[in-house]
C-alpha cells in the first residue's frame, strides 16, 4: 500500500488520491474534484451543518462499521484514509427511489430553499443507521449542528421522527451498512500489516504507533499535531494560514484508548469528544447537560477532548469541568513523560506548558471523592452550539457541616480556564452556610477581572459567576434561604 496515497471508499469504490495538498478539506474535494456539489458550503467553520457528510470507520475489532456525521468543511481529506465517505449523492438508489430520510423530508414539507437540506438529510441519515427508532429529543440533539433559515425546524423534526416508518431501502439500510462486502472492502485498505507503511504526504504524516509519533516529532519538533482538526481547520478556511508540517495522531490505537480503574479515568488524546463524554458522564452524571451542550454532534464526532485541552482556549467548555475534578494532563517527549495538573498547564492566553516535540498523550481524571457535591453550568445566549459567556464547574465536599474541599473551575472569565483560589479559600474549613457563600461570591472579584466582548460585559460575567455559586448553594443547602432580591445579589457581587 503506497505511503503517499490517501485511500477511502466512496459509493462502493476505493478512491485513491495522491496529488492534492494535505490541507484540502473533504468539502473541497467533493465539490471541486469529485463533482459532488450536493454537499454545500455555508459557514466554512463547522457551525451551520450545510456541509455535513457521514464517515464510516471500522470498529476496534474490525467487525463492524461505525457511522458518524461530521463537518466536511473543516475535515482534512487525508484523515479519511482507511475510512468510508458517504455524501448526499451516495443515498441515490439505482431505480431513482428516494432514501427514507429523503422521502420523509419531502412528505413532511421539510425543505424550502433547499440549501441546508443536504446537511439535514445526512445528520438524520447517521441517526437512521444507528437507531431503529428515535424520540423527539434524539432528533433534536441530532440536528443541533444544522441551521435552517427558512423552512423552520418543526417539519424537519417531524421527518426525523417519521423516517423510521418507511420500508427499508435496498441500499443503505442498517443491514447493508454492516454487510460483509463493506467490511471486507474497508479491511482491505487498512494500514495494519507489517509490510504496510504509515501515510506520509508532503507536509503530512499519520504515524500508527507512539514510537512513530515520537520519531516524527524528534525529526520536526515544531510540527503541528492534528487530532480532530475542528479548530485547526478554521486556520485554513477562515484565516488562510499556511500550516507547518502536520503530524496526525488519529491512527494511533494507543492514543484512542479509555482506561478506568480505582484511581480514576484515563482518556487518550485521540479519543473523540463523543466517546470521551460517555464515561465522564457515567462517572459524573452532573456533567450530562454540559456534554450535550458542548458544540454539536458533528463537531463532537471529530474533535477530541485532549485537543480541547491542547488548544487552551479560555472558552473551552470541557476545561472548567476537568479542572474542578482535579484532572492532570500526561505529556510525553521521546522516552520521557510527565504529569501536570491541568490548571498549571495553561500559562497564559494560547500559551501552554508544552515544549517543542512534546505532545499530550492523555488526561487523567481522578475517581470521585466520597461525599463530593458537583454541578456544572453554562451561560450562553443560545442553548445549542453556542460559545459560553461563563462556564463553571463546582466541586465541594462537606463533612459534618464543614467544607473540607472546594475546587471551582471557570471558563470565559480570564485569558485561560482557571480555578478561583480566593473564593475556594473563603469556603475551606468553615460551616456550609449562606454567609459563607456570600463571602466566596465576594472573593470572585479578587480571582477574576473578566473582559468585555460581544458575548457579555465584564460586570455581567462577574455577576453571573457569583450567581452560579449561589445557585450551587441553593441546590445543596439543607435549609435554603429565601430567594434573594436582585439588589442583594448585586451587593454581594460588588463586595
Amino acid at each position: 500500500m503506497s505511503r503517499n496515497t490517501v485511500r477511502f471508499v466512496l459509493d462502493g469504490e476505493v478512491v485513491s488520491v495522491s496529488d492534492l495538498p494535505a490541507t484540502t478539506t473533504v468539502l473541497e474535494y467533493l465539490r471541486n474534484h469529485a463533482g459532488r456539489t450536493g454537499t454545500k458550503e455555508g459557514c466554512a467553520e463547522g457551525d451551520c451543518g450545510a456541509c455535513t457528510v457521514v464517515v464510516g470507520e471500522l470498529s476496534p475489532g474490525a467487525d463492524a462499521v461505525r457511522y458518524r456525521a461530521v463537518n466536511s468543511c473543516i475535515r482534512f481529506l487525508p484523515t479519511l484514509d482507511g475510512k468510508e465517505l458517504v455524501a448526499v449523492e451516495s443515498l441515490r438508489s439505482p431505480d431513482g427511489a428516494l432514501h427514507p430520510v429523503q422521502q420523509a423530508m419531502v412528505d413532511n414539507h421539510a425543505s424550502q430553499c433547499g440549501f441546508c437540506t443536504p446537511g439535514f438529510v445526512m445528520s438524520l441519515f447517521a441517526l437512521y443507521l444507528n437507531r431503529s427508532q428515535a424520540k423527539r429529543d434524539d432528533v433534536v440533539e441530532t440536528l443541533a449542528g444544522n441551521l435552517c433559515r427558512c423552512t423552520g425546524y418543526r417539519p424537519i423534526i417531524d421527518a426525523g421522527l417519521k423516517m423510521f416508518g418507511y420500508a427499508a431501502p435496498a441500499r443503505w439500510n442498517r443491514e447493508d451498512a454492516q454487510s460483509r462486502e463493506r467490511l471486507t472492502q474497508l479491511q482491505s485498505i487498512q494500514r495494519t500489516g507489517t509490510a504496510d507503511e504509515p501515510l506520509q504526504l508532503p507536509a503530512f504524516r499519520a504515524p500508527r504507533t507512539i514510537g512513530e509519533l515520537t520519531a516524527a516529532l524528534e525529526a520536526a519538533p515544531h510540527s503541528l499535531i492534528l487530532a480532530g482538526g475542528t479548530d485547526v481547520g478554521l486556520w485554513v478556511t477562515k484565516h488562510q494560514r499556511d500550516l507547518p508540517p502536520i503530524v496526525y495522531i488519529g491512527e494511533i490505537a494507543e492514543l484512542k484508548q479509555i482506561r478506568q480503574d480505582e484511581s480514576g479515568l484515563w482518556i487518550g488524546s485521540g479519543v473523540a469528544l463523543t466517546d470521551a463524554w460517555a464515561p465522564l458522564v457515567e462517572a459524573f452524571p452532573e456533567l450530562s447537560e454540559q456534554a450535550v451542550r458542548f458544540a454539536s454532534p458533528p463537531i463532537r464526532n471529530s474533535a477530541t477532548l485532549c485537543g480541547n485541552i491542547a488548544n487552551g482556549s479560555p472558552i473551552g467548555d470541557s476545561l472548567p469541568a476537568l479542572i474542578a475534578l482535579g484532572a492532570a494532563v500526561d505529556l510525553r517527549k521521546a522516552a520521557k513523560s510527565r504529569r501536570v495538573p491541568l490548571e498549571k498547564f495553561f500559562l497564559g492566553y494560547q500559551k501552554k506548558d508544552l515544549a517543542p516535540g512534546e505532545f499530550v498523550a492523555g488526561v487523567q481524571v481522578p475517581a470521585r471523592k466520597a461525599g463530593s457535591w458537583i454541578a456544572s453550568y453554562k451561560v450562553s445566549k443560545r442553548t445549542e452550539q453556542d460559545i459560553s459567556a461563563v462556564c463553571a464547574t463546582i466541586s465541594v465536599t462537606v463533612e459534618a457541616g464543614i467544607v473540607r474541599d472546594a475546587r471551582l473551575g471557570f471558563g470565559g472569565m480570564a485569558a485561560v480556564p482557571a480555578r478561583a483560589p480566593h473564593a475556594e479559600a473563603a469556603l475551606l474549613g468553615k460551616a456550609w452556610s449562606q454567609e459563607l457563600v456570600d463571602a466566596a461570591i465576594g472573593a470572585l472579584s479578587l480571582d477574576f477581572q473578566p473582559l468585555t466582548d460581544m458575548r457579555a460585559s465584564s460586570a455581567y460575567r462577574l455577576r453571573a459567576a457569583g450567581n452560579l455559586l449561589q445557585r450551587f448553594y441553593l441546590e445543596h443547602a439543607s435549609n435554603p434561604p429565601a430567594v434573594r432580591t436582585a439588589d442583594a445579589l448585586q451587593g454581594m457581587s460588588e463586595a
